[in-house]
C-alpha cells in the first residue's frame, strides 16, 4: 500500500499510543527544574516548581509532543520530554470522565463542561511533524482526578529528551529521506505505536466516529 493510501485508511479520529499488555505510555514536557526530579523520585510532583491546581495535558502520540515541544527545543519549559505509564484501567477511567472540546458542532452542556477532563482532536504530525489528514488526541485532566493521577495513577517516568533530539538531528541531517515507519523505529527514533482500543461507551464520549 502507497503511504498516501495507508493515510487514507486510517480513521479520522483514533488513539494511537505504545502500549504493552499492563501499561500505556503518554507524553509530557517539563523545564529541568520539574523533569529532573520527576525521574529521579518517580512522582511528578517532586518537585516545588510543580503546579497542581493547574489543569496538565497528556499526549498518547510521541509525533505530536515533538510538534507540541519544537524536539524538546521550543523553549525552557519544554525541556525535557517525560514517557508516563500509567495502566490500561487508569488510562480508560480518565477516558470515561472526559468531554470533548473543541472542533464541535454543538456546544457543550453544563453538564459536560463540569467533567474534569478535557479531550481535543488535533491534527496528527508526522516524525517531520508536517500535518497529517487524521487527528490525534490531546487529553486534559483538572481537579481532583488531575490530583489522584499525579499521586496514584503513573505507574512509571522515563526521560526521552535524548530521542527526541536525536530525531531532529535526523530530520536536519536528511537522514529520514525513504525510511519507514518501521525503519524509523528499529534506529530508536521514534517508538512502536499503534491502534488503542476502546469500548463503544467511550467511542461514543470521545465522538470517535465523527468527521468534522
Amino acid at each position: 500500500m502507497s503511504p498516501s493510501g495507508a493515510q487514507s485508511a486510517i480513521p479520522y479520529r483514533q488513539i494511537r499510543a505504545k502500549y504493552d499488555d499492563e501499561t500505556i505510555t503518554v507524553y509530557q514536557a517539563y523545564s529541568a527544574a520539574i523533569a529532573i526530579p520527576a525521574v529521579r523520585e518517580q512522582k511528578l510532583d517532586a518537585a516545588p516548581d510543580f503546579k497542581p491546581d493547574r489543569m496538565t495535558w497528556i499526549k498518547p502520540s510521541w509525533a505530536w509532543m515533538m510538534y507540541r515541544s519544537g524536539y524538546s527545543f521550543k523553549d525552557a519549559n519544554q525541556a525535557h520530554i517525560l514517557a508516563i505509564m500509567m495502566t490500561h484501567q487508569n488510562f480508560h477511567k480518565l477516558l470515561f470522565l472526559a468531554s470533548v472540546t473543541g472542533h464541535r458542532k454543538k456546544p457543550m452542556t453544563a453538564e459536560e463542561r463540569e467533567k474534569p477532563v478535557r479531550v481535543q482532536w488535533d491534527p496528527e504530525r508526522t516524525a517531520r511533524i508536517e500535518e497529517l489528514p487524521y487527528r490525534s488526541i490531546q487529553i486534559g485532566i483538572a481537579g481532583e482526578v488531575r490530583k489522584k493521577w499525579v499521586e496514584e495513577w503513573i505507574e512509571g517516568i522515563e526521560d526521552v529528551t535524548d530521542m527526541a533530539r536525536e530525531l531532529k538531528k535526523a530530520i536536519e541531517w536528511e537522514e529520514l529521506n525513504g525510511l519507514s515507519e518501521e525503519e524509523l523505529v528499529s534506529k530508536g527514533l521514534v517508538p512502536q505505536e499503534g491502534p488503542y482500543e476502546v469500548d463503544e461507551q467511550v467511542r461514543r464520549i470521545l465522538e470517535m466516529d465523527v468527521e468534522w
